[in-house]
C-alpha cells in the first residue's frame, strides 16, 4: 500500500487586513500519497497559491495540522522549514528564477552549496541532473543563451539535483509556447513515472492539468472537487 506523504487536516490561513482577518484557506483536508502526480487548479484569488506555499513549507497555516512525510511541520520555525525544503522539496516556478550571469551547471549546483557537499560531488550530481533533463550539451551556457524551454529544464534540474522526493511546480509552463509546454510536461511525466518523484503542480490551464493523475480544484479557499483524471495527456 502506497504511503501517505502529505496530510492536511483543517488547514486555515488568514491575513490581517484593515482591522479584520481575511480568510484565504477555509479548513482544507487533503492527502497526497508518495508517487502521485497532482494538479491543483482554481481561479485567481481562489487560494491555490497560498495552499502551494503551505504545502511547500514556504508559509505556515494560521491553524490546522500539516504532516509531511510523517513529521508535523505546521509550527516549525523558519530554520527548521528551510532544512525540510532543502532535503525533501524541489521547486519549479513560472519565471525560471535562474542567476543570469551564471552557467546552467552553476545554477544547478547552487542548492547543494547549502548541503555541505564538496565541489567534486556537487559538479558530478549537477551534470547528472542536467543530463536527465536533456541538457548535457548546454550545461556551460548562460540563461540568455538558452530558449525558454531550456531555461525551464535547467530549473527542473536544479529542483531534482538534491534527490528531493517532492517537486512543486507553480505555473511551470506559464511563460512557454505550446510546443515547449508539451516538452516540459512530458519531462514532468518522466520524473513522476520513471524517477518516482511526487509532483504537485499548480496551473490554471486545463490542458496542462490533464498530465496529472489527479486534479484538485480550489474555489474560495475550499476544495471544490478532487477527482482522478481519466483523460491523462501524454499516455
Amino acid at each position: 500500500m502506497t504511503e501517505t506523504l502529505i496530510k492536511l487536516k483543517e488547514i486555515h490561513k488568514s491575513y490581517p487586513l484593515d482591522g479584520f482577518d481575511l480568510e484565504i484557506l477555509k479548513g482544507i483536508d487533503l492527502e497526497i500519497k508518495a508517487g502521485e502526480f497532482v494538479a491543483i487548479m482554481g481561479p485567481s484569488g481562489s487560494g491555490k497559491s497560498t495552499l502551494m506555499n503551505i504545502l511547500g513549507c514556504l508559509d505556515t497555516p494560521t491553524s490546522g495540522q500539516y504532516i509531511l512525510d510523517g513529521q508535523n511541520v505546521e509550527n516549525l520555525d523558519a530554520d527548521a522549514l528551510a532544512e525540510i525544503r532543502n532535503r525533501k522539496i524541489g521547486f519549479v516556478f513560472q519565471g525560471f528564477n535562474l542567476l543570469s550571469r551564471t552557467s546552467a551547471l552553476e545554477n544547478v549546483e547552487l542548492p547543494m552549496v547549502y548541503s555541505g557537499l564538496d565541489d567534486r560531488t556537487r559538479r558530478k550530481k549537477a551534470i547528472k541532473a542536467l543530463t536527465d533533463v536533456g541538457l548535457k550539451e548546454r550545461m556551460h551556457h548562460q540563461p540568455n543563451q538558452l530558449s525558454g524551454g531550456q531555461q525551464q529544464r535547467v530549473a527542473i534540474a536544479r529542483a531534482i539535483v538534491n534527490e528531493a522526493p517532492i517537486i512543486f511546480a507553480d505555473e511551470p509552463t506559464g511563460n512557454l509556447d505550446t510546443k515547449m509546454s508539451v516538452e516540459i510536461m512530458e519531462l514532468f511525466t518522466h520524473l513522476n513515472k520513471d524517477l518516482k518523484r511526487t509532483i504537485i503542480l499548480v496551473t490554471h490551464e486545463e490542458d496542462i492539468a490533464l498530465y496529472a493523475d489527479r486534479i484538485i480544484k480550489i474555489v474560495d479557499g475550499e476544495i471544490y472537487s478532487d477527482k482522478l483524471n481519466t483523460k491523462r495527456a501524454g499516455k
